[in-house]
């Protein structure tokens, strides 16, 4: 049924209340939160909370989407990103346990359908290959942010810099990927 739907018309079924919706959309994108919740967190079993909560997000906040504002993959990476950096913060705030080496032998069981990672790796290389384009003091600044889950004033911190400079070289160099990648 989801598969004759775009994302809009999901979403604005979802935010009527037809829990067919829901299915449709987990179903197309669970693969894609998991994953980018995977890389970020390198912990399966916190991915997958991740991918729960996430869609729980949506379904609450279907509302909030506004196709004019972007796409659906966009806002959803969004939320994904957020909650998992939220997650690393509460990490860092709380000593964990070592990694478990079977989460790492199973990876390749979760990887994502052929053609959801060829579109994910083709947005991942525009993203990389814009990111070379801005200047080494402005990429650093935002690969600290959305890989590394650091806050602006821990990046100010890391790096010795005032909290000025920092979120005027995340502002200039946010500025010049989005131009980048429009183009």
């Amino acid at each position: 049924m989801s598969s004759v739907h775009t994302d809009e018309q999901l979403m604005s079924a979802l935010t009527r209340g037809e829990t067919w919706a829901m299915t449709a959309i987990y179903d197309r994108y669970a693969r894609l939160v998991y994953s980018l919740a995977l890389k970020m967190l390198n912990d399966r079993a916190a991915a997958e909370e991740v991918v729960q909560e996430v869609f729980v997000k949506v379904w609450r906040r279907a509302r909030d989407y506004d196709a004019q504002r972007g796409k659906f993959s966009a806002w959803l990476t969004g939320i994904t990103h957020h909650h998992t950096i939220d997650e690393l913060r509460r990490r860092r705030a709380r000593p964990f346990a070592s990694e478990d080496e079977d989460s790492l032998a199973n990876v390749a069981t979760d990887l994502p359908a052929p053609d959801d990672a060829a579109q994910t790796n083709l947005e991942r290389r525009r993203i990389v290959d814009a990111l070379r384009e801005i200047p080494d003091e402005q990429r650093r600044c935002i690969e600290m942010a959305y890989f590394e889950g650091y806050t602006q004033e821990e990046i100010s911190e890391r790096l010795g810099e005032p909290l000025g400079t920092v979120k005027t070289r995340m502002r200039l160099g946010m500025q010049k990927l989005k131009v980048l990648l429009v183009e």
